[in-house]
């Protein structure tokens, strides 16, 4: 039987649709790219913006109409933080975002009885990473693993805590297996990534340190990458240790939302812009191609054009290599959904706050990139396109090089000058 799967959102819920693969290929499903043939039809939603909601209810009644004959399976966090409107949706099987561990029963069940099938559990104070490694990954070259699930942070926009629950933390021995699987499978990079990466350990009395050391010390593994950061939790005694860490790739994706102190503020994030600024700083120093990315909202309630321009000014200042922008959404259940509704900014304002924010630090990662001529870097090579091979530094630099590379092969290179959507280099070892 064929699996045809639809996953939205961010690299944990990759790694999630990854398990499920795992686990529904025990009892005899195959992975189909063509919806229309397939007798199982996943979609793994998010819901961290309205838009991702949308999307959902679209990809879920698209499949439907598509492919009558299949049983549609909704599931991530959508479900989970809103299960009354997933619940309106044609989806045959609506589960939680715990579907890694329920989808064989559930699937075994609904394929023998046809009784549509809703199961989904509520996050308990007290629960516990759920043990289990994955085998194997379907990328050719990089591969994400999961170590840390929910968030205790509360920032007012947010919904995800209701979707993920608490902090939970995988256990070191698990990590490891899990490490030494993918490496058995020719992966010499793993990114680590969680809900809230940065936490990571703190109910283990561990810290994200030790979990990036587990891994760099597994034979074949050569890079260890970090998802998304928190600022404040990025502390003096982290960097220490990962400097220590000759696998570590230094790219640091830190969660900035907003330039605007007054901003983050009314977002309950728990660090001012100064604070973000000299984290960058401080992290350019230790490491000679160290590299930010980064997130940030525009359009938050309370957001006037001279906070606007302050954020603005401020993602100038910092020089991301890549930034992604996008507008706030209102989220129900949310702290903010109940500020003054005067107080919220119109769409179109948002639309155009988004494009002027997308221009600018397109500009500033152009800049950083053309500056970078002369330099080397080693470059992990994904694919071959009949004319360039692609490929990611260690500090994410998007690489093109005018000759075959195998994939999953690592190249040191020169960066010769600017492309379109990154630099090209030449092999130099």
């Amino acid at each position: 039987m064929k699996v045809f799967f639809h996953t939205l959102g961010c690299k944990v819920n990759r790694y999630e649709t990854e398990k499920m693969l795992e686990q529904l290929g025990s009892i005899g499903f195959v992975l189909t790219e063509d919806a229309k043939s397939a007798e199982l039809i996943v979609v793994n939603s998010c819901t961290v913006t309205a838009e991702s909601d949308r999307k959902t209810r679209q990809l879920t009644r698209r499949y439907k109409r598509q492919n009558q004959n299949a049983v549609i399976l909704l599931t991530g966090c959508m479900p989970q933080a809103f299960p009354t409107d997933a619940e309106s949706l044609p989806a045959d099987i609506i589960l939680g975002n715990g579907s890694e561990r329920d989808i064989v029963s559930a699937v075994e069940t609904y394929f023998k009885s046809h009784n549509r099938i809703i199961s989904i559990s509520p996050h308990q104070k007290g629960e516990i990473f759920e043990a289990g490694t994955l085998e194997n990954f379907s990328e050719r070259t990089r591969a994400y693993m999961k170590i840390e699930d929910g968030c205790d942070r509360g920032c007012t926009y947010c919904i995800i805590p209701k979707a993920r629950g608490r902090v939970r933390s995988r256990s070191l021995a698990d990590i490891k297996k899990e490490a030494e699987n993918l490496a058995q499978n020719g992966f010499s990079e793993i990114v680590l990534v969680g809900i809230n990466l940065s936490s990571y350990g703190k109910d283990l009395d561990l810290t994200l340190a030790d979990a990036v050391e587990t891994v760099a010390e597994v034979s074949g593994i050569e890079r260890v990458r970090l998802g998304s950061l928190e600022p404040d939790l990025t502390d003096d005694k982290l960097l220490k240790r990962l400097k220590g860490i000759k696998e570590f790739c230094p790219q640091f994706h830190l969660s900035l939302q907003s330039g605007c102190e007054a901003t983050l503020k009314r977002m309950n994030r728990l660090y001012t812009a100064e604070e973000y600024y000299c984290l960058t700083k401080k992290i350019k120093n230790i490491w000679k191609n160290g590299s930010i990315t980064t997130d940030i909202m525009v359009g938050f309630i309370g957001e006037s054009d001279e906070e606007f321009n302050e954020s603005l000014e401020f993602a100038k200042k910092v020089g991301f290599l890549k930034a992604h922008i996008f507008p706030y959404s209102i989220r129900e259940g949310t702290f903010a959904a109940n500020m003054d509704v005067k107080q919220r900014v119109a769409e179109d304002v948002k639309s155009n706050r988004a494009a002027k924010m997308s221009k600018e630090c397109d500009k500033a990662s152009s800049e950083l990139l053309s500056s970078l001529k002369g330099e080397a870097r080693s470059v992990l090579f994904e694919r071959f396109d009949g004319e360039f091979s692609h490929g990611y530094s260690e500090d994410y630099i998007p690489v093109f090089v005018r000759e075959s590379v195998p994939s999953g092969v690592i190249k040191r290179v020169e960066i010769l000058e600017t492309v379109r959507d990154g630099v090209l280099a030449e092999i130099v070892d």
